[in-house]
């Protein structure tokens, strides 16, 4: 088998393959068989490893194990040549993927079972109790039971993640949010299994496993942890166009939320809505957040991984449990199924999605968390969703990343759980009746009852009996009757061959801060990269085809000069009905309000207690809370003599755990903190991070000491009642974001 030559030349390809990744194999090589997207690392003719000769006998016996991928031809683990690895089996370019298809199966099956016990992606999660109700109208769109009562409040299981990361990673890194609902309804369990990003990397699920295995920590050291700032994952979007959509929503502030609370949350996929009369619509599902929608910023997102590296689930955890819920509603975009072509994409491309400047989200119920987990082992850590988990009402669309979804899932959570009893924990029991015939394996702790484990059977009296549809919720499932005339054919249709259109619209609906974020995300991300071909390749392939100023900036601060027209051919760079959508901006929908917003307020010994008293009253009012934070847990005796007992130490809660800051007056607490590199610092992060600060009589010299320039956002007043409004409104637009291009330059 040792040899450096290919296998065989490859294949002939069928006319289907046109619409193929231009990196396939067989596309993506030289005439001398090389690839040129990759640097050899072997200059051996043998597929191992020579032994270095340093006497280790475990190093000698390891030999024989030693496998080299240089030279040879892609496989399965029968030895099976494979002639596309980036589409899976369909009925037709659009149709259902097929479940003959052996080859997704193994690779599929083997990427889901290659980790326990944990989850492969989605490790770190935190997660909520809470309720669903819907509106008057959904009943309108679907016979589900979930949408057919307004009264009715259906519990539901919510768990947040991220993706790339173990379970012991932080909550505040640059990634991909889960956002996963189970609804307990009365004729079973519905997962909405999505992430806080409209979108995905990839649009097959063929390619799934090989995306995952990009973005986790390098094989070879087990490094990074929770980031995608290294080579694997570069090298693999930059040969991946279709992956640029979601890469540049990660490269956006989206990337770290401010709170659960602030978070949208997304279907991703194109789903079917089912109603009364057997009418089938294509649906996009949206979480909305109530609470509106806001984030970090990477500064201060990267400084809270030490600080507090539990600072999302922290906060929902301390919301709910001080009596502030967290609210979305749900909502959807409807496509009638004649209108299923009418746009310039395909809705069954997971990297795409439905502007709502051109299908406006219609809000159908409302969520509510209030309840925390008893035991995260027992409730979040062992809480299994499934994308197939549907009522009657909801049906799947052939999108072939959700069609791959249906597979995995089950799969994944067999081997992590414990084997196929998974359903019994009593997190994912349904709150309805399940019986069937299902018997035994490992874990099994129903006692079933009767003689007969099989159907149709007379000695139990035909019990447990199928039940027939119906045109409401409580009839047997019945999938949608979707007419399919097509050749089997490993492929992907040529309406999924525009990579960049939707990239570029949603560039176009940033507003200028948050293109600056993105475009320092870009440069921060691609200094992590060693292998410069993989950053030339990002910057002068890529980026150009989303917008050549972005390119040009980023190339700017590596040293790359790009292109002066996009390099992508036209069908790659698509064409787009809307030039931007307001909606694509985190600024669209900020909070209507400063509920749960928290205030530091600084003090120490001296501390006029009046300010202290009122700022408190103040917040109070509208529902945030003022928190006092002195130089340590020791008692403050205010200037007239009260005795106050602090929150929190000014190191024990940083100014990135708040969203603005007051300096209360009073000579001595203020000489006290200007005294204090703490506090010095406190007030000098708090205006890096663009968060309103206000100083009150003398407090007003703890910022001259710190050097804090007073501008927009930063709040001089001598009485403390004038604080109230300007302090309200800075906090109701979230940041000071005129003071973005300066931030930089305070040291802190």
């Amino acid at each position: 088998m040792a040899s450096n030559e290919h296998d065989s030349a490859p294949s002939s390809q069928s006319n289907a393959d046109s619409a193929k990744c231009p990196y396939h194999e067989g596309q993506n090589r030289s005439a001398e068989g090389e690839n040129p997207y990759t640097h050899p690392n072997r200059n051996g003719p043998h597929d191992t490893k020579p032994n270095a000769g340093d006497g280790h006998a475990k190093d000698e016996a390891l030999e024989t194990y030693r496998a080299d991928a240089e030279g040879h031809d892609l496989r399965t683990n029968q030895g099976l040549r494979i002639a596309d690895n980036h589409n899976s089996l369909k009925a037709g370019e659009r149709g259902p993927t097929l479940m003959e298809d052996f080859i997704f199966r193994e690779k599929m099956n083997h990427f889901d079972n290659e980790r326990i016990p944990e989850r492969i992606v989605h490790a770190r999660g935190a997660a909520a109790h809470g309720y669903f109700q819907a509106y008057d109208n959904a009943a309108r769109y679907s016979k589900a039971g979930v949408f057919s009562d307004p009264s009715k409040k259906t519990p539901v299981f919510v768990r947040f993640s991220t993706v790339q990361g173990s379970r012991g990673s932080n909550d505040t890194v640059r990634d991909v949010r889960g956002f996963a609902t189970k609804f307990y309804t009365d004729d079973g369990n519905w997962d909405l299994v999505g992430n806080d990003i409209p979108v995905f990397f990839i649009q097959d699920a063929m390619k799934f496993p090989d995306f995952v295995h990009a973005v986790k920590p390098e094989p070879h050291n087990e490094i990074p942890q929770g980031q995608s700032a290294h080579d694997t994952f570069w090298d693999f979007v930059s040969l991946m166009p279709e992956t640029t959509h979601t890469v540049l929503w990660t490269m956006s502030d989206r990337a770290f939320p401010r709170h659960y609370r602030n978070m949208e949350g997304f279907g991703v996929h194109t789903f079917r809505l089912i109603d009364r009369e057997g009418v089938s619509r294509f649906v996009k599902f949206h979480w909305k957040p109530v609470a509106g929608t806001c984030s970090l910023i990477w500064d201060e997102a990267q400084k809270l991984w030490g600080r507090d590296p539990d600072f999302n689930r922290r906060m929902m955890w301390d919301d709910i449990k001080s009596g502030a819920p967290l609210e979305w509603e749900l909502g959807i975009q409807v496509v009638e199924e004649k209108d299923e072509h009418s746009f310039d994409f395909d809705i069954l491309d997971p990297t795409k999605l439905i502007p709502e400047s051109l299908v406006p989200v219609m809000p159908i119920g409302k969520m509510v968390l209030d309840r925390n987990p008893d035991n995260y082992f027992a409730e979040t850590e062992q809480v299994a969703f499934n994308p197939a988990n549907i009522v009657p009402g909801i049906d799947f669309s052939n999108d072939p990343l959700l069609q791959g979804r249906l597979f995995s899932y089950l799969d994944t959570q067999m081997l992590r759980l414990g084997g196929p009893n998974f359903h019994e924990i009593p997190i994912n029991q349904p709150v309805c009746p399940f019986h069937n015939n299902q018997r035994d394996a490992q874990h099994r702790q129903t006692i079933n009852t009767g003689q007969a484990s099989y159907e149709p059977n007379s000695i139990d009296g035909g019990w447990p009996a199928e039940t027939p549809p119906s045109q409401d919720a409580h009839g047997g499932f019945e999938p949608y009757h979707e007419r399919i005339e097509a050749h089997k054919v490993r492929a992907r249709s040529a309406s999924f061959g525009d990579h960049y259109s939707q990239a570029t619209l949603f560039w176009n609906s940033q507003t200028d801060v948050e293109k600056e974020h993105i475009i320092a995300a870009y440069t921060f991300e691609l200094s992590k990269v060693e292998r410069p071909w993989i950053r030339e390749r990002v910057i002068t392939e890529i980026l150009p085809n989303i917008d050549l100023e972005l390119a040009r900036r980023v190339g700017e601060n590596h040293g790359i000069e790009t292109p002066t027209s996009k390099p992508a051919p036209d069908g790659e760079l698509g064409t787009s009905q809307v030039d931007s959508d307001p909606a694509l901006s985190l600024m669209a929908r900020l909070p209507d309000s400063i509920a749960t917003r928290k205030v530091a307020i600084l003090a120490a010994d001296g501390v006029a207690m009046e300010d202290v008293r009122s700022i408190k009253e103040q917040l109070a009012a509208e529902g945030a809370e003022g928190l006092l934070i002195a130089p340590s847990m020791a008692p403050i005796k205010a200037g007239d003599g009260t005795m106050l007992s602090p929150d929190a130490m000014l190191n024990g809660l940083p100014s990135v755990t708040v969203d603005a800051v007051v300096v209360a007056g009073g000579v001595g607490s203020v000489e006290a903190l200007s005294g204090s590199g703490l506090g010095l610092y406190y007030v000098q992060e708090a205006y890096k991070h663009l968060k309103p600060i206000v100083a009150i009589c003398e407090g007003k010299e703890l910022l001259a000491a710190a050097r804090v320039p007073v501008e927009e956002g930063v709040i001089l007043v001598d009485d403390v009642l004038a604080a109230s409004l300007p302090l309200r409104d800075a906090l109701m637009a979230h940041r000071v974001w005129s003071r973005d291009a300066r931030a930089n330059q305070m040291p802190a």
